[in-house]
């Protein structure tokens, strides 16, 4: 999955939370309630940057920081 902002992808299908994995000091976030098309089409896109500002964040998923592994 290449990205220049998009280190990684996780998706929970039981709870329906997608975990972004973003490059350099951004950190990770999670947002809820993201079905699992929403999830196919952001895998699917070619470019996941320009899916996460021009269509993802628009949709208004509530989100949160996750609290980094140490």
């Amino acid at each position: 999955m290449p990205s220049t902002i998009i280190a990684a992808l996780h998706y929970n299908e039981q709870t329906h939370i997608l975990t972004i994995v973003y490059r350099g000091q951004r950190g990770s976030y999670r947002y809820f309630d993201v079905p699992v098309e929403e999830y196919a089409a952001f895998r699917a896109a070619p470019s996941k940057g320009a899916y996460l500002n021009e269509v993802f964040k628009l949709r208004g998923y509530r989100y949160e920081r996750a609290k980094p592994r140490y």
